[in-house]
């Protein structure tokens, strides 16, 4: 039995979008606040579980599959897989659930999305949680995503499957057991009778391609600027190729008011059942 409930909604351009739904455990509280959580460009809401049974202690927990992930359907006009059209999905199912106030949680380009999110309706945003990504993208992890994003060769058995992950991720995860690797990896496949299938539309990829599509914002330090008095804890990981030291220098230099934290032998990205990470968020959100 699932410990969440399935959220199905429609998108502005009536796409059926997929999240799920886990309820505050916690009877006493009457009104939790929400948490919402955002994985990063190829991934889907099961990257939270973990955190989600953490967190759900106190606070309402909802994980989302981006259009073109998951359980959301794909969508037929490839333009359409940029920040802007997500954080417009995002929106949806905030008024579709009427929660007014949210905290954001958000990996990679989750991240980038809570940065739009706080700029374009900052009120509504009570906190966030930046995971290894910043106003600038490091060329050096954006060409390595690139080379593989809809690219990969299919994987005719979950051991293929599990091979591939650790091939293409094994750097930023050197210290991932053999069951960490089968459940990053089941985590970003679903199984289609019995063979591993990558739970992404590969067409995410195509507009990357494309500087002039908004899929990879350029610079987003304007929309950070506007992020200002919202609480903000930014995670990197240590050996992280996307979001560079120089980077967080420079956030921190804008916001003085900003958290960090390094979570040691990680790169791009941390999956956020690190101690290191699960303590920080625990020590920010009862401050916020």
């Amino acid at each position: 039995m699932n410990s969440y409930e399935d959220i199905y909604y429609e998108s502005s351009d009536g796409l059926n979008l997929y999240a799920r739904d886990y309820p505050c455990t916690d009877a006493e509280l009457v009104a939790p606040e929400t948490i919402l959580c955002m994985h990063g460009l190829t991934r889907n809401s099961a990257d939270f579980a973990n955190l989600a049974m953490h967190l759900c202690a106190r606070y309402r927990v909802i994980c989302v599959d981006q259009r073109g992930r998951g359980k959301s359907d794909y969508d037929k006009i490839v333009g359409n897989y940029t920040p802007l059209t997500y954080v417009q999905d995002m929106f949806s199912l905030l008024d579709k659930l009427e929660v007014e106030k949210v905290i954001l949680i958000g990996t990679s380009m989750g991240g980038l999305m809570s940065f739009l999110m706080a700029a374009m309706q900052g009120p509504r945003i009570r906190a966030m949680v930046i995971n290894d990504i910043g106003p600038e993208v490091d060329p050096v992890g954006l060409d390595r995503i690139k080379s593989y994003v809809g690219k990969g060769e299919a994987a005719a058995t979950w051991a293929e499957a599990i091979n591939q992950s650790r091939t293409l991720n094994g750097p930023a995860f050197p210290d991932f057991s053999d069951q960490q690797w089968s459940e990053f990896t089941h985590a970003l496949y679903k199984d289609e009778h019995g063979t591993p299938v990558l739970a992404y539309d590969p067409a995410i990829a195509k507009p990357m391609a494309d500087e002039e599509s908004g899929a990879v914002p350029p610079d987003l330090w304007p929309v950070f600027d506007a992020s200002a008095g919202i609480p903000t804890l930014v995670i990197r990981g240590e050996l992280s190729d996307i979001l560079s030291p120089l980077c967080v220098a420079s956030m921190q230099a804008r916001r003085k008011d900003l958290q960090f934290v390094e979570v040691p032998g990680r790169g791009h990205a941390p999956t956020l059942d690190e101690l290191v990470c699960r303590s920080s968020i625990d020590q920010f959100l009862a401050m916020v």
